[in-house]
């Protein structure tokens, strides 16, 4: 079953580290939930939104030569025109680097459809148009070859593996400046709403430590003295959540 995650949900996690949402997972026994390889195209993005998949094969000669995309049932045209509005497109690519997943002109199409970013674990061809696009981009490398060339478009919108992860259609996919983390639907809500508390404390620690403060009794908190200038710290410092 679905499950269906709100806008105000996706708004808060859209401002929330993955450092901090990959501890709250593991904290729920959740160990592999980051997308390894997946970088930002251009830093200072974030991406908050439920994921629609594509999962690529290895190609083969007699199916993937450069008439393939003729079909207009091709999965990666279809899957293109097809993605909800606010969704992610996720890209299962076996890690392989070699060649592009995607490039510009489908980056810009996505754009345009309102589409909230893409993440694969393989490469991006004009890789510095997409970029210069608002949408924002998280892969493992520019890559120029056609994904012809190494890949067969597949599956749409069914379970895949993006960068040794499991990622399901309608999990959460949440980028920053580190990657990419995959939340599973039916956490989000509660995953949202312990993170803001928890980078809330992670505010007040880094302050504290960068006035001089030792982490011990601090980080965690064990203090009494220490948990006394927390509370007070909340009193009067807004959240990043309420200046938003």
């Amino acid at each position: 079953m679905t499950t269906t995650v709100s806008a105000e949900t996706l708004a808060i996690l859209k401002t929330i580290a993955t450092s901090t949402l990959t501890t709250l997972l593991f904290k729920r026994g959740f160990r592999n939930v980051f997308i390894q390889g997946a970088r930002p195209l251009k830093t200072g993005q974030r991406l908050a939104g439920p994921a629609f998949t594509l999962r690529y094969i290895p190609a083969r000669e007699d199916l993937d030569g450069i008439d393939a995309f003729l079909d207009p049932r091709h999965p990666q045209r279809v899957a293109v025109e097809e993605i909800p509005p606010g969704a992610v497109l996720v890209m299962d690519c076996r890690g392989d680097v070699s060649v592009a997943s995607a490039g510009s002109i489908l980056a810009t199409r996505m754009q345009v459809r309102g589409v909230a970013g893409i993440v694969t674990d393989g490469g991006l061809r004009d890789a510095s148009g997409i970029a210069k696009l608002e949408i924002p981009a998280w892969c493992s490398g520019p890559s120029a070859p056609t994904n012809l060339i190494r890949h067969h478009a597949l599956d749409i919108n069914a379970p895949i593996g993006c960068g040794d992860v499991p990622v399901y259609p309608g999990d959460i996919m949440v980028g920053d400046d580190d990657g990419v983390v995959c939340i599973p639907a039916h956490l989000a809500e509660e995953i949202a709403r312990d993170a803001v508390p928890m980078e809330r404390y992670e505010d007040f620690v880094l302050e504290q430590v960068r006035g001089g403060a030792s982490i011990i009794g601090l980080y965690p908190l064990t203090k009494p003295e220490n948990r006394a200038l927390f509370e007070a710290w909340l009193a009067s410092t807004p959240s990043h959540v309420e200046q938003a």
